[in-house]
């Protein structure tokens, strides 16, 4: 998948760049497997905004995506690669020997017509998912469980992937794209290879425009507002250390729980 460029007939135009999609086939979504997504425009149930600058964007729907991998000796076969608007990674169609269908996070690499297949002793080939104790060291994976049995919950961006660095005992020590190394359960799940379109993070947007397509809102300086509706409005606040709209200092402020119990399970921290 490569990056496009557009003839300059308008400013924006000229700064625009875009994925070609190539590789991915032109067809509407699997009906079973999407449903409709209600926007809440970053507000909480309360009603209130809890995460700043969202709202607007084009509709979408969700793709229902299987991070369980959990037809387990059953082979299935990539029918089509997708484009996902809810992710930055493309995803594959998998249509498995029983008849059922199921979306996945395509790796790089995986074509069309691949066949792969889920469980503990399958060959490490990309898209075979199986668990970190099968996979030789030094495998890169994707879509990686913490617990067992509830799915991928780490390295699923476009373009990652996490390096099998050592087993120890229950453990397997993974080197994960930010540079920390951490411990994962031996009996949680992976999948072999990059996620695919690693080219996303080269795309340029061009206009702002462009960027409420996406569901994002304009960014308003704390410094630009009033001091009823940011720590740091008004005019007299020149030197002060950048704060949070709740006054929680923004830069180099640890706001992790030392308590929480999956820190025992950070070998190294990435800073």
């Amino acid at each position: 998948m490569g990056i496009k460029k557009f003839r300059p007939v308008t400013p924006s135009l000229r700064f625009t760049t875009g994925l070609t999609y190539e590789e991915l086939d032109d067809k509407k979504p699997e009906r079973a497997l999407t449903k409709g997504k209600s926007s809440k425009a970053g507000r909480g149930a309360g009603g209130r905004i809890s995460v700043r600058r969202r709202g607007g964007g084009h509709k979408r729907k969700l793709r229902k995506i299987d991070f369980l991998r959990d037809k387990i000796g059953i082979e299935g076969k990539v029918a089509a690669l997708e484009y996902d608007p809810n992710r930055n990674a493309s995803i594959a169609l998998i249509v498995y020997r029983d008849g059922e269908k199921r979306y996945i996070p395509a790796p790089k690499g995986l074509k069309k017509g691949a066949v792969i297949v889920s469980g503990p002793g399958v060959a490490p080939n990309i898209g075979n998912c199986l668990p970190l104790e099968d996979i030789p060291l030094g495998t890169t994976v994707h879509n990686v469980e913490l617990t067992k049995g509830k799915g991928a919950q780490m390295v699923r961006s476009a373009g990652v992937g996490a390096v099998v660095a050592a087993k120890e005992g229950n453990y397997v020590t993974l080197k994960l794209p930010s540079g920390e190394m951490r411990m994962v359960f031996r009996k949680c799940i992976a999948t072999i290879g990059f996620v695919g379109n690693d080219e996303y993070m080269n795309k340029t947007l061009g206009k702002a425009g462009r960027a409420r397509w996406m569901g994002k809102r304009p960014f308003v300086r704390g410094e630009a507002m009033n001091p009823v509706d940011h720590p740091l409005g008004g005019r007299t606040k020149g030197g002060q250390h950048p704060v949070s709209p709740t006054g929680v200092p923004a830069k180099g402020y640890k706001t992790r729980k030392k308590r929480k119990q999956s820190s025992s399970f950070i070998v190294k921290r990435r800073k």
